[in-house]
Protein backbone atom coordinates (compact mmCIF):
# COMPACT_ATOMS: atom_id res chain seq x y z
CA UNK A 1 0.00 0.00 0.00
CA UNK A 2 1.68 3.38 -1.00
CA UNK A 3 0.58 5.49 2.06
CA UNK A 4 -0.05 9.33 1.92
CA UNK A 5 0.74 12.13 4.43
CA UNK A 6 -2.94 12.59 5.26
CA UNK A 7 -2.69 8.69 6.34
CA UNK A 8 -0.65 9.86 9.76
CA UNK A 9 -3.12 12.47 10.42
CA UNK A 10 -4.93 12.48 14.35
CA UNK A 11 -7.08 14.60 15.89
CA UNK A 12 -6.09 16.82 18.54
CA UNK A 13 -7.68 19.05 20.98
CA UNK A 14 -6.29 21.99 21.50
CA UNK A 15 -6.21 22.19 25.17
CA UNK A 16 -4.01 19.39 25.06
CA UNK A 17 -0.97 20.99 23.62
CA UNK A 18 1.37 21.97 26.26
CA UNK A 19 2.72 25.22 26.36
CA UNK A 20 4.11 25.75 29.37
CA UNK A 21 6.24 22.97 31.14
CA UNK A 22 5.76 20.86 34.40
CA UNK A 23 7.02 22.36 37.52
CA UNK A 24 9.46 19.22 37.81
CA UNK A 25 10.94 17.66 34.89
CA UNK A 26 10.53 13.94 35.28
CA UNK A 27 6.73 14.04 36.55
CA UNK A 28 5.88 13.79 33.13
CA UNK A 29 3.76 10.39 31.88
CA UNK A 30 4.98 7.92 30.04
CA UNK A 31 2.81 5.75 27.79
CA UNK A 32 4.95 2.72 26.83
CA UNK A 33 3.96 0.77 23.44
CA UNK A 34 5.33 -3.12 23.16
CA UNK A 35 5.93 -3.14 19.41
CA UNK A 36 5.12 -7.00 19.34
CA UNK A 37 1.87 -7.41 20.89
CA UNK A 38 0.76 -3.55 20.57
CA UNK A 39 -0.32 -3.16 24.02
CA UNK A 40 -0.49 0.23 25.57
CA UNK A 41 0.93 1.04 29.33
CA UNK A 42 -0.25 4.08 30.71
CA UNK A 43 3.43 4.87 33.19
CA UNK A 44 5.20 7.67 34.56
CA UNK A 45 8.38 8.77 33.48
CA UNK A 46 10.20 8.12 36.73
CA UNK A 47 9.32 4.50 35.75
CA UNK A 48 11.37 4.11 32.75
CA UNK A 49 14.45 2.10 34.53
CA UNK A 50 11.62 -0.66 35.15
CA UNK A 51 11.78 -1.38 31.17
CA UNK A 52 15.87 -0.89 30.63
CA UNK A 53 18.21 -3.65 30.68
CA UNK A 54 21.40 -4.12 31.78
CA UNK A 55 23.53 -4.12 28.64
CA UNK A 56 20.99 -1.07 27.33
CA UNK A 57 22.90 2.16 26.71
CA UNK A 58 20.83 5.39 26.22
CA UNK A 59 22.49 7.95 23.37
CA UNK A 60 20.98 11.45 24.11
CA UNK A 61 21.32 14.61 21.96
CA UNK A 62 23.17 17.50 23.91
CA UNK A 63 22.80 20.19 21.69
CA UNK A 64 22.49 23.03 23.31
CA UNK A 65 19.90 25.80 22.19
CA UNK A 66 20.61 28.94 20.98
CA UNK A 67 18.60 32.29 21.78
CA UNK A 68 18.54 32.65 17.86
CA UNK A 69 15.40 34.92 17.17
CA UNK A 70 16.39 38.53 16.62
CA UNK A 71 13.89 41.33 16.40
CA UNK A 72 15.07 44.55 15.05
CA UNK A 73 16.06 47.81 17.14
CA UNK A 74 12.46 49.61 14.96
CA UNK A 75 10.36 46.19 15.32
CA UNK A 76 9.94 45.91 12.04
CA UNK A 77 12.18 42.85 11.01
CA UNK A 78 12.68 39.50 12.07
CA UNK A 79 15.54 37.00 11.66
CA UNK A 80 15.58 33.65 12.69
CA UNK A 81 19.49 33.00 12.70
CA UNK A 82 19.98 29.11 11.29
CA UNK A 83 23.62 29.26 10.75
CA UNK A 84 26.62 30.92 11.87
CA UNK A 85 29.18 30.78 9.50
CA UNK A 86 31.81 33.33 10.38
CA UNK A 87 31.79 35.45 13.82
CA UNK A 88 29.72 38.04 12.05
CA UNK A 89 28.17 36.13 9.59
CA UNK A 90 24.92 34.17 9.41
CA UNK A 91 22.98 32.53 7.59
CA UNK A 92 18.98 33.88 8.60
CA UNK A 93 15.57 33.18 7.87
CA UNK A 94 13.79 36.62 7.59
CA UNK A 95 10.45 38.55 8.13
CA UNK A 96 9.11 40.12 6.15
CA UNK A 97 11.92 38.90 3.12
CA UNK A 98 10.35 41.62 0.42
CA UNK A 99 12.18 44.43 2.36
CA UNK A 100 15.17 42.48 3.08
CA UNK A 101 16.80 42.11 -0.62
CA UNK A 102 20.52 41.71 -0.95
CA UNK A 103 21.85 44.95 -0.19
CA UNK A 104 19.25 46.21 3.15
CA UNK A 105 20.33 46.75 6.12
CA UNK A 106 18.97 45.83 9.31
CA UNK A 107 19.94 47.00 12.86
CA UNK A 108 19.80 44.45 16.45
CA UNK A 109 21.01 46.10 19.53
CA UNK A 110 22.61 49.22 17.95
CA UNK A 111 24.51 46.73 15.41
CA UNK A 112 24.25 47.10 11.73
CA UNK A 113 23.58 44.24 9.30
CA UNK A 114 23.78 43.67 5.70
CA UNK A 115 22.21 41.23 3.51
CA UNK A 116 24.83 40.31 1.17
CA UNK A 117 23.58 37.01 -0.48
CA UNK A 118 20.06 35.79 -1.23
CA UNK A 119 20.16 32.07 -1.14
CA UNK A 120 17.03 30.04 -3.86
CA UNK A 121 15.37 28.98 -0.40
CA UNK A 122 14.80 32.31 0.74
CA UNK A 123 17.61 32.72 3.56
CA UNK A 124 19.71 35.39 3.94
CA UNK A 125 23.36 35.65 4.66
CA UNK A 126 23.93 38.74 6.98
CA UNK A 127 26.69 40.00 7.45
CA UNK A 128 26.97 42.48 10.70
CA UNK A 129 29.74 45.04 11.49
CA UNK A 130 30.37 43.56 14.52
CA UNK A 131 29.23 40.07 16.22
CA UNK A 132 25.63 40.46 18.04
CA UNK A 133 25.49 39.35 21.20
CA UNK A 134 22.49 36.45 20.89
CA UNK A 135 22.48 36.25 24.54
CA UNK A 136 21.50 39.60 24.98
CA UNK A 137 19.27 40.33 22.22
CA UNK A 138 18.02 36.88 21.18
CA UNK A 139 14.88 35.37 22.07
CA UNK A 140 14.24 31.53 22.17
CA UNK A 141 12.30 30.30 18.98
CA UNK A 142 9.49 28.37 20.92
CA UNK A 143 7.18 26.27 18.26
CA UNK A 144 4.14 28.46 17.18
CA UNK A 145 1.73 26.02 18.85
CA UNK A 146 2.71 26.85 22.40
CA UNK A 147 1.34 30.49 21.15
CA UNK A 148 2.92 32.35 23.29
CA UNK A 149 6.70 34.64 23.53
CA UNK A 150 9.40 32.96 25.28
CA UNK A 151 9.72 33.81 29.11
CA UNK A 152 12.84 33.78 31.29
CA UNK A 153 12.27 29.92 32.74
CA UNK A 154 12.33 29.00 29.23
CA UNK A 155 16.49 29.65 29.06
CA UNK A 156 16.29 26.90 31.25
CA UNK A 157 13.37 24.59 30.88
CA UNK A 158 13.79 25.02 27.02
CA UNK A 159 16.75 22.69 27.57
CA UNK A 160 17.92 19.23 28.68
CA UNK A 161 20.12 19.11 31.75
CA UNK A 162 23.13 17.81 29.50
CA UNK A 163 23.05 20.84 26.90
CA UNK A 164 26.21 21.60 25.81
CA UNK A 165 27.44 22.31 22.54
CA UNK A 166 25.75 25.10 21.20
CA UNK A 167 23.96 25.59 17.62
CA UNK A 168 20.05 24.25 17.73
CA UNK A 169 17.39 26.44 16.90
CA UNK A 170 15.09 23.89 18.86
CA UNK A 171 14.90 21.29 21.59
CA UNK A 172 15.72 17.79 21.50
CA UNK A 173 12.53 17.57 23.81
CA UNK A 174 12.85 13.64 24.83
CA UNK A 175 15.61 14.67 26.55
CA UNK A 176 14.00 17.46 28.89
CA UNK A 177 12.12 14.96 31.05
CA UNK A 178 15.66 13.50 32.46
CA UNK A 179 17.05 15.26 35.58
CA UNK A 180 20.73 14.75 36.47
CA UNK A 181 20.14 12.57 39.49
CA UNK A 182 17.88 10.16 36.94
CA UNK A 183 20.55 10.05 34.38
CA UNK A 184 23.65 9.16 36.62
CA UNK A 185 21.60 6.42 37.55
CA UNK A 186 21.66 4.88 33.29
CA UNK A 187 24.45 3.59 31.26
CA UNK A 188 24.41 6.89 28.78
CA UNK A 189 26.00 8.72 26.15
CA UNK A 190 25.94 11.44 23.77
CA UNK A 191 26.14 12.69 20.00
CA UNK A 192 25.41 15.95 18.69
CA UNK A 193 23.02 16.65 16.45
CA UNK A 194 21.94 20.57 15.92
CA UNK A 195 18.27 20.88 15.56
CA UNK A 196 17.39 23.26 12.45
CA UNK A 197 14.11 24.98 11.71
CA UNK A 198 13.30 22.22 9.31
CA UNK A 199 11.87 20.97 12.43
CA UNK A 200 8.67 23.39 11.98
CA UNK A 201 8.31 23.16 8.78
CA UNK A 202 5.18 20.78 7.80
CA UNK A 203 4.73 18.03 4.85
CA UNK A 204 2.99 20.00 2.23
CA UNK A 205 3.80 16.81 -0.12
CA UNK A 206 0.86 14.27 -0.82
CA UNK A 207 3.25 11.52 -0.36
CA UNK A 208 5.99 11.13 2.09
CA UNK A 209 8.53 10.07 -0.46
CA UNK A 210 8.08 13.14 -2.40
CA UNK A 211 8.98 15.77 0.60
CA UNK A 212 12.26 17.31 0.65
CA UNK A 213 14.14 16.82 4.27
CA UNK A 214 16.10 19.65 5.75
CA UNK A 215 20.01 19.26 6.54
CA UNK A 216 20.82 19.13 10.04
CA UNK A 217 24.98 18.70 11.41
CA UNK A 218 25.79 16.50 13.56
CA UNK A 219 29.19 14.60 15.35
CA UNK A 220 29.28 10.94 16.69
CA UNK A 221 32.80 10.47 18.41
CA UNK A 222 34.96 7.10 17.93
CA UNK A 223 34.04 6.31 21.36
CA UNK A 224 30.60 6.50 21.45
CA UNK A 225 30.60 4.23 18.02
CA UNK A 226 32.15 1.92 19.60
CA UNK A 227 29.55 1.83 22.71
CA UNK A 228 27.07 1.97 20.54
CA UNK A 229 27.94 -0.95 18.77
CA UNK A 230 28.88 -3.33 21.97
CA UNK A 231 25.58 -2.52 23.53
CA UNK A 232 22.55 -5.09 23.57
CA UNK A 233 19.79 -2.52 22.81
CA UNK A 234 20.41 1.06 21.67
CA UNK A 235 17.86 2.94 23.33
CA UNK A 236 17.45 6.31 21.14
CA UNK A 237 16.32 9.57 23.52
CA UNK A 238 14.43 11.69 20.57
CA UNK A 239 13.99 11.34 16.69
CA UNK A 240 17.18 13.42 16.35
CA UNK A 241 19.39 10.76 18.06
CA UNK A 242 17.57 8.12 15.63
CA UNK A 243 18.19 10.12 12.75
CA UNK A 244 21.70 10.15 13.44
CA UNK A 245 22.19 6.80 14.23
CA UNK A 246 20.18 5.41 11.07
CA UNK A 247 21.82 7.69 8.80
CA UNK A 248 25.30 6.03 9.89
CA UNK A 249 23.76 2.97 9.88
CA UNK A 250 22.84 3.37 6.79
CA UNK A 251 26.18 4.09 5.41
CA UNK A 252 28.20 0.83 7.32
CA UNK A 253 28.98 -2.52 5.49
CA UNK A 254 26.07 -4.36 6.07
CA UNK A 255 28.39 -7.96 6.51
CA UNK A 256 30.12 -6.39 9.42
CA UNK A 257 27.63 -7.03 12.22
CA UNK A 258 28.31 -3.35 13.56
CA UNK A 259 25.53 -1.01 13.83
CA UNK A 260 27.98 2.26 12.88
CA UNK A 261 31.39 2.52 12.02
CA UNK A 262 33.56 2.99 14.35
CA UNK A 263 35.17 5.76 13.27
CA UNK A 264 34.69 9.35 14.13
CA UNK A 265 31.92 11.07 12.41
CA UNK A 266 30.73 14.63 11.62
CA UNK A 267 28.71 16.23 8.34
CA UNK A 268 24.91 16.89 7.85
CA UNK A 269 22.43 14.35 7.10
CA UNK A 270 18.92 14.86 5.57
CA UNK A 271 17.47 11.18 6.19
CA UNK A 272 13.78 10.84 5.91
CA UNK A 273 12.75 8.06 7.81
CA UNK A 274 9.34 6.85 7.56
CA UNK A 275 7.64 3.31 6.29
CA UNK A 276 8.67 0.92 4.95
CA UNK A 277 12.30 1.55 6.85
CA UNK A 278 14.86 -1.17 7.79
CA UNK A 279 16.07 0.21 11.13
CA UNK A 280 20.22 -1.08 11.59
CA UNK A 281 21.00 1.11 15.05
CA UNK A 282 18.55 1.59 17.04
CA UNK A 283 16.40 -1.05 19.33
CA UNK A 284 14.03 1.20 21.36
CA UNK A 285 12.84 5.03 21.13
CA UNK A 286 11.85 7.52 24.14
CA UNK A 287 10.05 10.15 22.35
CA UNK A 288 7.30 13.03 22.84
CA UNK A 289 3.96 13.16 20.80
CA UNK A 290 4.07 15.09 17.89
CA UNK A 291 2.08 16.65 15.20
CA UNK A 292 0.25 14.68 13.25
CA UNK A 293 1.26 14.12 9.49
CA UNK A 294 4.38 15.27 10.46
CA UNK A 295 7.51 13.78 9.60
CA UNK A 296 8.66 12.80 13.21
CA UNK A 297 4.83 11.08 13.83
CA UNK A 298 6.37 9.17 10.28
CA UNK A 299 9.91 8.36 11.75
CA UNK A 300 7.94 6.38 14.98
CA UNK A 301 5.61 4.48 12.70
CA UNK A 302 8.18 3.25 10.89
CA UNK A 303 9.57 1.48 14.31
CA UNK A 304 6.48 0.81 15.91
CA UNK A 305 3.85 0.44 12.65
CA UNK A 306 1.70 3.02 11.71
CA UNK A 307 -1.48 1.97 12.60
CA UNK A 308 -0.37 0.43 16.40
CA UNK A 309 1.21 4.42 16.42
CA UNK A 310 -2.18 6.30 15.74
CA UNK A 311 -3.77 3.60 18.19
CA UNK A 312 -1.24 5.09 20.88
CA UNK A 313 -2.12 8.24 20.20
CA UNK A 314 -5.76 7.93 20.06
CA UNK A 315 -5.64 6.50 23.90
CA UNK A 316 -2.77 9.14 24.84
CA UNK A 317 -6.09 11.95 24.03
CA UNK A 318 -7.99 10.08 25.77
CA UNK A 319 -6.59 9.59 28.64
CA UNK A 320 -5.75 13.23 28.10
CA UNK A 321 -1.71 13.21 27.55
CA UNK A 322 0.02 16.46 27.36
CA UNK A 323 1.12 16.91 23.82
CA UNK A 324 4.38 18.18 21.92
CA UNK A 325 7.38 20.07 22.82
CA UNK A 326 6.83 20.47 26.73
CA UNK A 327 4.26 17.57 26.97
CA UNK A 328 4.35 13.95 27.71
CA UNK A 329 6.39 11.04 26.29
CA UNK A 330 6.08 7.88 25.03
CA UNK A 331 8.73 4.68 25.19
CA UNK A 332 8.19 2.36 22.06
CA UNK A 333 9.75 -1.10 23.02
Amino acid sequence: MTLRTSDFHYELPEELIASRPLAERSASRMLVLHRETGAVEHRMFRELPEFLKPDDLLVLNDTKVIPARLFSDDGRIELLCLDQLSPTEWRCLVKPGKRMKAGREVVVGGTTGTVVEVFDNGDRLVRWESPVDLNEHGHLALPHYMGRDDESADRDRYQTVYAREEGAIAAPTAGLHFTPEMLDGLDHDFLTLHVGVGTFRPVSAERPEEHKMHYERYVLTENTARRVNAAGRVVAVGTTVTRVLEHLGGTRKAEDGKRVDETHHQGETDIFIYPPHEFRAVDVLLTNFHLPESTLIMLVSALAGREAVLAAYRDAVRERYRFYSYGDCMLVL
